[in-house]
């Protein structure tokens, strides 16, 4: 087992991670601007638009999962988006205790164009790393994808 990082520098890593993840995401905002910039509409609700755009007709229980959140709370999502006509509820063919969801044409190509800017420019950003740069770049979110799981199944214990 590797050697625990000291009090400070975890404190100053933590601290790094968190203000770069965040500087990123704001930084595509204000370079692409927001999928669904109008009122009530809250950041959280705009990504679970933009994984629906991603994946029409998942099911509820996807796409709480897919956003490692509980299905109430996509429940919650899924009242208020279909009341703003955001979001399309529909039963699902082969089984109807089961909800399939979309979005409306209007909305599906916003979120399409969100995601075309988007990968527009990180993509030209990428452009400009070296290929080391791109490759510990890999290495990196591989990282961060298994302290994402860490992170999940700390909060799947502590809902037990």
């Amino acid at each position: 087992m590797e050697a625990q990082l000291d009090a400070t520098a975890q404190e100053e890593l933590v601290g790094r991670l968190l203000n770069t993840f965040g500087r990123f995401r704001r930084q595509i905002a204000r370079l692409v601007g927001r999928s669904f910039d109008q009122p009530g509409v809250s950041a959280s609700q705009a990504e679970f638009l933009r994984l629906v755009g991603r994946n029409p007709h998942i099911s509820v229980k996807a796409a709480a999962t897919e956003m490692g959140l509980a299905p109430n709370s996509v429940s919650t999502f899924v009242t208020a988006l279909v009341k703003a006509d955001l979001l399309v509820r529909e039963p699902d063919p082969a089984d109807r205790r089961a909800t399939r969801l979309s979005l409306p044409a209007p909305v599906q190509r916003t979120v399409d164009e969100t995601r075309r800017r988007r990968h527009g420019l990180v993509a030209a950003a990428l452009d400009e790393l070296t290929a080391d740069e791109r490759e510990q770049l890999i290495r990196g979110l591989a990282v961060v994808g298994k302290l994402t799981g860490i992170l999940h199944e700390h909060e799947q214990r502590t809902r037990r």
